[in-house]
């Protein structure tokens, strides 16, 4: 198994070398998920792959956001320069990077992100289509769900990767919008700001940090890991230190060597105790997800491990081995220190002499501290041309060596002047240089961004529908005018027969598919679609939209997919025969003017909504009002029905429920409502979507549901006074990420 470390700065991923690491994974200073991470700059970057592969170690570099249109050129230049590099790999979460890679930039082997909380067969299924060679399956999975999926994988010619060592998040990745809606902080951006971890007012349970976690380590489940086949062992920290780094990765790989050598792991984890760490927890990888995963403290536990592994029964004492402690980690921190300044990623000098005569092919010779070559050209310098070779003409031709691990540090001009060669000669021995300083790979041409043209098929009038989630608003759907999506459950499972009688003897009703189907409730939701088949879906799974995809099932991306620019939207169509597509409500009203979207396809958007800001596998009850259970078990997911209220210092609440067959979801006090959007784009949406599901919030209704929809469709018709009597009936509502994007 490749043991996977994070590399937050250059002094970190040489910490990672240094330890023995496998393969590091680092982000550059823009385009990747840990923005409040030093990262590196390109520059660096061709002088740690240098490195790295030295030592054995691969670097698979993050470009893990969603991107927005105008980002797109400067995106297109980067990957024609990474394309040219030894570069092992990128780390994407973008369905359009995906898109554009798969198309263009074939030989760039991508992994898929941990962003794309990857846990059912059918979203292995889906990355396989978009050529993913690895997936960083969802943190939130037991040994046996993981074995299921690695056999997926292996099918599909897919590795698997799993987080075993370091801070867990609460919320399923990629469906975190917590720091977006408060503070304009994307965690699909990298900006995340975690205002999960701050300080709330204390709970009726007595907790304070009710949305803090233990961190995560699998040290002593290799030998579970190994038997279900998973490839690669990714330890989480790209915002933690050079000393954490070296720590936590000679630890893990002290304890692969003897696991292999003995069959079995170690019990002694100590040193992993001496760095930062909120004490451990497996309790996700052993499928047993109790309230002892979270913890009331965001401090570090290090020196509270160290004094209770103590014996000392002194004041004094206890004073001492405290000093000692510190005195021990200022002492490591000092020598990696030392080992990793010895560790160079300066780029290699060039010497470069040029030379030749009239009726002889140009000479170009290299030298390097290591070694040396030499390349010709293919014809003979002659003294008839227009361009006459000299050495600034020769050296900006020859500049693109200068992208490499390597720099011109000396050039030797031995030619006559007035000696010619044609242009393509030159561009002939550039080629047949960057091919030898590439590891005799052949460079590959730069591609321009694919400039999407603006499809004049705008809508008349666009259409209105409503999310429900109780058969008490079934008779909505006798609305010829009105589209009724049905909110399905993530506990699919057990409500699959109900749900069965329901569609068959509501043809109009539209299912709804949600974000998370997991094991036994994804098999149920897939073998429900091909029995109900349905006129058409919605889903927010990757995994239902490829087999939708695959029994030829219209279907509708959801909004909880993330798509944000045109070309996530180009790669649905043409990749798998999606016909229209829900825009994520974190972009702006000038980041949607950028959207090019495809012919003959639909854009929606959802216009009043209750706010998700995160989903959980984990019981929030726990640390909020208390439950009688220690663990969450089958009837949990089915049978649980509550709600209640967190509240951070000194800023608004958030709304905690758990519905009957859902997840824990945190909401929102205020209700999204965004009326503005129907004037701004009147030619550009196919439909507007309203979310009238059962979520209690702060927002209160004074119309009743027909009334409403009434209003919402009286709106959409450009009445000049509805949006005014929509904010009048609706309150209190926000709409901030239209205003400030991601």
């Amino acid at each position: 198994m490749e043991l996977l470390a994070p590399g937050g700065d250059v002094d970190a991923i040489k910490a990672a070398i240094l330890a023995g690491a496998d393969a590091v994974y680092c982000g550059l200073n823009k385009f990747n998920a840990r923005n409040r991470a030093a990262n590196i700059s390109f520059e660096d970057l061709q002088g740690l792959l240098r490195l790295a592969h030295a030592h054995h170690c691969e670097v698979f570099l993050t470009l893990n956001i969603v991107f927005v249109d105008p980002e797109i050129p400067a995106l297109f230049k980067l990957l024609n320069k990474l394309v040219n590099t030894r570069i092992d790999g990128l780390i994407v979460q973008d369905l359009g990077l995906f898109y554009l890679i798969s198309r263009y930039f074939k030989t760039i082997k991508v992994h898929a992100s941990t962003q794309l909380t990857t846990h059912n067969a059918g979203q292995i299924q889906f990355l396989s289509e978009l050529n993913a060679q690895r997936v960083n399956l969802s943190r939130e999975l037991s040994i046996k769900e993981i074995k299921a999926l690695t056999l997926v994988a292996q099918k599909n010619s897919i590795l698997t990767e799993v987080f075993v060592h370091g801070s867990y998040c609460i919320s399923f990745s990629g469906l975190c919008y917590m720091s977006s809606v408060h503070g304009g902080n994307s965690g699909n951006r990298g900006r995340c700001s975690q205002p999960c971890r701050d300080q709330y007012e204390t709970t009726p349970a007595g907790k304070n940090y009710p949305l803090h976690l233990k961190d995560n380590s699998a040290f002593f489940d290799l030998k579970e890991l190994y038997d279900a086949g998973v490839d690669s062992l990714k330890i989480e920290g790209r915002m933690k230190g050079f000393e954490y780094v070296y720590t936590v990765v000679k630890t893990w790989k002290k304890q692969l060597r003897s696991f292999y050598k003995n069959g079995e792991p170690t019990n002694d984890d100590r040193d992993l105790h001496k760095v930062f760490n909120r004490h451990f927890s497996n309790a996700f990888l052993r499928g047993k997800i109790t309230q002892d995963l979270f913890i009331d403290n965001p401090m570090s536990r290090s020196t509270q491990h160290l004094l209770a592994a103590s014996d000392a029964d002194l004041k004094t004492k206890t004073t001492k081995d405290q000093m000692a402690f510190y005195e021990e980690k200022d002492q490591l921190k000092t020598d990696i220190k030392k080992e990793i300044e010895r560790l160079s990623i300066a780029k290699t000098p060039l010497s470069i002499v040029v030379s030749g005569q009239c009726g002889t092919p140009l000479k170009v010779s290299l030298k390097m501290p290591d070694a040396s070559f030499e390349v010709h050209s293919e014809t003979n310098m002659s003294d008839k041309g227009t361009e006459p070779l000299d050495d600034k003409a020769l050296l900006s031709r020859l500049k693109a060596i200068n992208d490499t691990a390597y720099f011109i540090d000396h050039t030797t001009f031995t030619l006559k002047p007035g000696l010619c060669l044609p242009f393509k000669e030159l561009t002939t021995i550039k080629k047949k240089i960057l091919f030898v300083l590439n590891g005799s790979r052949e460079a590959v041409p730069a591609v321009n961004w694919p400039v999407l043209k603006k499809h004049s098929t705008p809508i008349e009038k666009p259409a209105l529908s409503v999310l429900i989630d109780s058969i008490e608003d079934i008779d909505l759907s006798n609305d010829p005018t009105l589209s009724v999506y049905f909110q399905l459950p993530n506990g699919f499972k057990n409500a699959k027969d109900g749900l069965t009688d329901l569609f068959l003897k509501n043809r109009p009703l539209i299912p709804w598919f949600p974000s998370i189907l997991i094991g036994e409730d994804y098999k149920a939701a897939v073998d429900w679609l091909g029995h109900l088949w349905p006129q058409f879906i919605v889903t927010n799974n990757s995994g239902i939209a490829f087999e939708a995809f695959k029994k030829g099932i219209p279907w509708i991306a959801g909004p909880f997919l993330n798509l944000t620019n045109s070309y996530a939207l180009l790669g649905l169509k043409e990749k798998f025969n999606c016909f229209g597509a829900f825009l994520s409500n974190e972009i702006s009203e000038q980041q949607i003017r950028a959207i090019r979207k495809p012919a003959d396809f639909h854009l929606y958007y959802s216009i009043y909504h209750p706010v998700v800001l995160m989903t959980s596998r984990q019981c929030l009850f726990h640390p909020i009002t208390g439950c009688p259970k220690k663990h969450i078990d089958d009837h949990c997911l089915q049978d649980c029905e509550k709600q209640a209220r967190i509240t951070p210092l000194k800023k608004n609440p958030f709304i905690v429920e758990k519905a009957k067959g859902n997840y824990h979801t945190v909401y929102n006090a205020t209700n999204f409502l965004n009326t503005a959007i129907a004037k701004d784009f009147p030619h550009l949406f196919s439909g507007f979507m309203i979310d009238l599901r059962a979520i209690k919030t702060d927002t209160k209704r004074a119309l009743d549901k027909k009334e409403l929809i009434q209003l919402f469709k009286n709106h959409l018709s450009l009445d000049a006074d509805a949006a005014e009597q929509l904010h009048q009936s609706v309150q209190p509502t926000i709409h901030t990420q239209y205003k400030q994007g991601i």
